[in-house]
C-alpha cells in the first residue's frame, strides 16, 4: 500500500522525529542534531521547565539557538524545515518524550543542560487492571499543550512542529517500569490491558492535535512510533504484543514511521515489513541493511549515526562506513543526533560534505 515518505527531523534544542518528505531528496540526506548541553555550553540557555512551559521564552531561545547554528555552520541545513525557512519551530521538542507519560499522572524531571525525562514509576498490579485510557479533552496536561498552541497560533499564525508520542513500548514501560518485560511472559491479560490504554491515548491525543494545528495551517496526518526498548524483548513477544498495536497506529494514519534509534532492527525487520504505510524506517549499522532495503524499497530508508563513531572515528573510516551506507542502503537519511558538547564543528562540517560528495558519486 502506497504510504506518505517521512524524513528524519532534528528541530533546535529538540530530539529526533520525523516529518513529511519533499521531493527530490539527496542519495544520503543528512540530518544533524545537538544535545541541549552542546546548546547550554555555548549560549547559557536553561532547557529546565521554563523552556518547555512559556512559549514566549522558549521563542527567544530558538532564536538564539538558530543564530548560532548559522554562526557555526554557514549555509546549513541544520534544525530546518526546508533549506529556506524562515519560520520558527517551537512545538517541536516540548516536554521532550514525556508527553504520554504525563498524561497518565507521571512526573517530569526537568534538567537546564538535557532534555526532560520522565520519573520513575511503576504502576501496581490493582492499578494496571484499572487503568483507561486517558480522554485528551479534560487531562490537564494535554490541555497545557493545547494552550501553548493557542499562544504560539497569536505571535507565528501557522504552528509548526510535531510532539513526540513515543510508542507503545516505551510509554508502556514508562508507566509499569521493568516489571513490563515479566508481566508479558507471565500476565497477558494485565500487559494487553495497558498496552490498550496506552495506544488508545496515543490515537486519540495525536488526532486532537493534528486537528488543532489544521486550524492554523499546518496540515499532516502521519505517527511515529519509537520502540527504542524493541532489542529488550524478542522478536516473539514483539510480534504478540506490540505488533498488532503498531499496526492500529498505522491503520489510523496516512503513513506511519518507526523508529529504532541506533540499535540492531534486524530481527524485527520481517514484521515491521508486514506493517501497512510504513513511510520511514530507521536502524543502527549493525543491522542488515540489504535485507531492510529488499523488504522495504518504497520506504524512506535512514541510518542512525551514532554521535560517539561521529566524534571518534578517523574521517576516512567515517568515509567508509557511509560509502557501505551508499552502496547498501541507499538512498537514505544519515542521522547524526545527540552530537555532544566538546565535538569539533570542522567534524560536522566535514560528515556534510562528505554527504554532499558521496550523494553526487552514487545518485
Amino acid at each position: 500500500m502506497e504510504s506518505q515518505q517521512l524524513i528524519s527531523y532534528i528541530a533546535l534544542g529538540a530530539p529526533a522525529t520525523r516529518r513529511p518528505a519533499p521531493s527530490n531528496l539527496p542519495f544520503l540526506r543528512p540530518e544533524i542534531g545537538f544535545t541541549p548541553k552542546w546548546y547550554h555550553q555555548g549560549l547559557g540557555i536553561d532547557f529546565g521547565e521554563k523552556y518547555h512551559t512559556d512559549p514566549g521564552y522558549r521563542k527567544q531561545m530558538v532564536q538564539l539557538m538558530r543564530q548560532e547554528v548559522d554562526r557555526r555552520f554557514p549555509e546549513n541545513r541544520i534544525g530546518k524545515l526546508t533549506f529556506d525557512s524562515q519560520s520558527l519551530d517551537l512545538l517541536t521538542g516540548v516536554y521532550g518524550a514525556c508527553t504520554i507519560a504525563s498524561m497518565f499522572g507521571v512526573p517530569i524531571r526537568y534538567d537546564r543542560e538535557q532534555w526532560p525525562t520522565s520519573e520513575h514509576y511503576a504502576l501496581s498490579d490493582e492499578e494496571m487492571m484499572r487503568l483507561q485510557p486517558v480522554n485528551p479533552e479534560t487531562n490537564p496536561f494535554f490541555l497545557n499543550i493545547q494552550d501553548q498552541i493557542d499562544k504560539i497560533a497569536v505571535t507565528e499564525g501557522k504552528v509548526i512542529g510535531f510532539i513526540n508520542w513515543q510508542g507503545v513500548l516505551n510509554n508502556a514501560q514508562r508507566l509499569r517500569g521493568e516489571q513490563l518485560f515479566l508481566d508479558m511472559l507471565v500476565d497477558s491479560e494485565m500487559t494487553l490491558n495497558l498496552l490498550e490504554c496506552v495506544t488508545t491515548t496515543m490515537i486519540d491525543a495525536a488526532r486532537m492535535l493534528q486537528e488543532r494545528q489544521k486550524l492554523t495551517g499546518f496540515q499532516y496526518s502521519f505517527f511515529t512510533v519509537s520502540n527504542c526498548l524493541v532489542n529488550m524483548i524478542q522478536p516473539e513477544l514483539y510480534q504478540e504484543y506490540i505488533l498488532p498495536f503498531d499496526q492500529r497506529i498505522a491503520d489510523e494514519f496516512e503513513s506511519i514511521g518507526i523508529h529504532n534509534c541506533a540499535w540492531n532492527a534486524t530481527p524485527y525487520l520481517e514484521d515491521y515489513a508486514s506493517i501497512q504505510k510504513v513511510g520511514y524506517l530507521d536502524m543502527g549499522l549493525d543491522s542488515d541493511l540489504v535485507r531492510a532495503k529488499s523488504l522495504f524499497p518504497d520506504t524512506r530508508r535512514s541510518l542512525m549515526y551514532t554521535p560517539m563513531d561521529l566524534a571518534n572515528k578517523p574521517m576516512g573510516e567515517i568515509r567508509r562506513d557511509l560509502e557501505f551506507i551508499a552502496l547498501n542502503y541507499g538512498p537514505c537519511d544519515l542521522v547524526a543526533a545527540d552530537i555532544e558538547a566538546g565535538t569539533p564543528d570542522r567534524r560536522v562540517q566535514e560528515f556534510l560534505q562528505l554527504c554532499d560528495q558521496l550523494s553526487e558519486i552514487y545518485s
